[in-house]
């Protein structure tokens, strides 16, 4: 094959040879106006001289031609697995195969698409950026998609230089059932209700039924089930039943003929928080620490604080009369009696008895702590006196007794073995920087944990639960000295918090405590613990089989251990009389959100290229030669644009004007042209 053409290699910029063949258009010009016999001489030397600084050559090819390519993708994502679509799209690939390499000058590049990483669904438009980056364009005469037309990436489409088609898989009679996820909040107050939207859709040739069931299960518990309406948006009120994460499980079941329940199924994990933490501060008198208990409690907007200073005890006897003072009587009995159930926490800060809170009010704050409530000791010296909160009926759930004893010499706190396990106090940083106390009331642990130690090992902090409620004692009056800085200080405000946290039985600062955190179709096991070891997890997936997952010690009391699961659903964790579960992956696959098959996604970009949509159902289309710009499909058949290319082989250039040439036509135009018009000035 050869090929011939003429060709220009100019030795001056275009403009400025255009230049100089104006100028001598001009002389030219003005030689025939002033009647010079010789202008067309004059003419022909300047095009001359032009064509040679053009180096017009003729230019001759051998040329070898190349066969066109034909892009074929084969979606073999997971939707392509449904009913009877992989066995459809693999025979038509392979007809469509032999068809396209039995034409001549014809080569199949055939692309299989598996599922993208992680849950990023059909990624056709990558994978036919990759294909026809490896291919000359030039050659591209036709792409090919055989997929049910459900791809996630079509923002990535490639500019086409040939006819895209798009035969589609399943059948017209194809219908689905989904549950919609459309607004699901990630935290929620526990005790006020939480609406989450859900919607159930039937796509394609659904059977029209107007309601189904859908059963609901929290934490993997017994499902309930409901009949909810079908293509209608459903506001569910949900209470959360407890801190922490929830899992709430939605399920449909499956309907005759649809064609997945793999998207009949929903997971929603919402965390539990508290609204408001309302605690109720009793200072037994006042003195430097009660404003640093008071300020740090409010610098917690979520803290609601009712403090009481007690300034006028009821056996202060000065003669003042009692209209003329300021002071607000301590309302014990609304408190204590009657709004007491309306506090998470009571805070006892040196308190002593002194006749204000009778024995019977004391007792109720007992019952308060045994029926769930929480209660918090910060001793005094007085704790140590005769006049000790111990005795009275608080001394049934108080963690330790006072010896009579009072340290007043410096001490920095420490964290205890056990401490170095507990939550609360677990991964203090610093100790070795914190600031001494002054004070300490010696104590005799009777039951709880002690988890920090003042003045020779002695306990400081202890910890315990009583009947559903729970109780701390802090052994000193000095925890103030930190938050002023004393000798550096030290970490009051974080202790506080997570103390009170425990407390209020946050799932997090649980001492015994199992939970996972998923990342995709993994999940890191967490196992916390004050003993020293802890067996395996078994972890039950949504196909029910259970499997041991060993856990590792990664700091003391806290154990850890990965899980892949080896599917997306609900997984239920069990490791000794403790109980959790977690989702893992989305509600549903990204592949099984839409499953029916159609071709709307990609038809601005199939009518762009003047391709085509046909269904396999309707059988195998003929494939026909197009030129460029035709219409490229029509009623069972597809077009691909042949793009006659050619490599090639060897360049041949001869110069039409050689060197020696201008020179001679040149020179002999001019002279030719100067002897003519001397001749004619002559014979006038």
């Amino acid at each position: 094959m050869n090929a011939a053409q003429i060709v220009f290699d100019p030795l001056l910029p275009w403009g400025a040879i255009f230049g100089l063949g104006a100028v001598a258009l001009a002389g030219v010009v003005l030689a025939l106006w002033r009647g010079l016999k010789g202008w067309w001489l004059r003419a022909l030397a300047a095009l001359v001289v032009i064509a040679a600084l053009a180096q017009t050559s003729w230019q001759k090819e051998e040329r070898a031609p190349l066969s066109d390519i034909v892009l074929m993708l084969v979606d073999e994502t997971a939707s392509q697995r449904l009913a009877e679509r992989a066995g459809v799209t693999s025979a038509a690939a392979d007809d469509l195969e032999a068809t396209l390499r039995a034409r001549p000058n014809t080569e199949v590049r055939r692309v299989p698409v598996p599922d993208g990483d992680g849950d990023a669904g059909s990624q056709l438009m990558t994978a036919l950026s990759a294909a026809m980056a490896e291919e000359p364009r030039g050659r591209i005469a036709g792409v090919v998609l055989l997929s049910d037309g459900r791809l996630h990436d079509l923002e990535r489409a490639p500019d086409l230089p040939a006819p895209l088609h798009l035969l589609l898989t399943g059948q017209e009679d194809d219908w689905d059932r989904r549950l919609i996820v459309r607004n699901a909040p990630a935290f929620a107050i526990l005790g006020e209700p939480v609406e989450l939207t859900l919607r159930i859709e039937d796509d394609g040739a659904a059977p029209g039924e107007s309601t189904t069931d859908i059963q609901i299960s929290v934490d993997g518990a017994d499902p309930e089930s409901y009949r909810v309406p079908i293509n209608e948006d459903l506001v569910l009120p949900i209470e959360l039943p407890h801190g922490g994460l929830n899992v709430i499980e939605f399920v449909v079941p499956e309907a005759d003929g649809e064609l997945t329940d793999r998207n009949n199924r929903a997971l929603v994990q919402i965390n539990g928080v508290r609204d408001r933490l309302r605690v109720l501060l009793v200072s037994g008198e006042p003195h430097a620490g009660g404003r640093t208990w008071r300020n740090l409690l409010k610098s917690d907007s979520s803290v609601d604080l009712v403090h009481f200073t007690i300034l006028r005890p009821p056996e202060k006897q000065d003669g003042v009369p009692v209209t003329e003072l300021s002071l607000i009587a301590f309302p014990t009995r609304e408190l204590f009696l009657e709004k007491i159930e309306d506090f998470d926490l009571i805070i006892f800060d040196r308190y002593k008895r002194r006749g204000i809170l009778p024995a019977i009010y004391l007792d109720n704050v007992r019952n308060y702590v045994e029926q769930g409530g929480a209660m918090l000791v910060a001793a005094g010296k007085d704790f140590a006196s005769a006049d000790s909160i111990y005795r009275s009926p608080l001394a049934d759930i108080i963690p330790a007794e006072p010896t009579a004893r009072v340290i007043e010499r410096g001490y920095r706190p420490a964290v205890t073995e056990m401490g170095e396990r507990h939550p609360v106090t677990a991964g203090l940083e610093g100790a070795e920087t914190w600031g001494r106390w002054l004070r300490q009331v010696e104590v005799e642990p009777t039951s709880g944990d002690v988890v920090m130690q003042g003045v020779d090992d002695k306990p400081l902090l202890v910890l315990d639960r009583v009947g559903e409620g729970r109780v701390a004692l802090l052994a000193s009056d000095q925890a103030w000295l930190w938050n002023r800085g004393f000798e550096g200080g030290g970490p009051q405000l974080e202790l506080l918090r997570r103390l009170a946290h425990w407390m209020m039985k946050e799932p997090e600062l649980e001492e015994e405590a199992l939970w996972a955190e998923p990342t995709g179709q993994t999940m890191r096991i967490i196992r916390r613990s004050l003993s020293g070891d802890v067996g395996n997890v078994t972890v039950t997936g949504p196909d029910g089989e259970p499997v041991e997952v060993p856990l590792e010690e990664v700091s003391p009391g806290r154990f850890e251990g990965t899980f892949e699961g080896p599917e997306i659903g609900l997984y239920r964790l069990t490791e000794s009389d403790l109980e959790t579960v977690v989702g893992l992956g989305p509600s549903a696959p990204r592949e099984f959100i839409q499953t029916i098959a159609s071709g709307e996604a990609l038809t601005p970009l199939i009518d762009e290229t003047r391709g085509g949509v046909l269904r396999l159902e309707d059988g195998m289309p003929s494939v026909r030669n197009v030129r460029p710009g035709r219409p490229a499909a029509g009623r069972g058949w597809i077009g691909i644009t042949p793009r006659e290319a050619f490599e090639t082989l060897d360049v041949r250039q001869t110069a039409l004007l050689p060197p020696w040439l201008v020179l001679l036509l040149a020179a002999a135009l001019i002279v030719g042209a100067w002897l003519r018009e001397g001749r004619a000035g002559a014979a006038a």
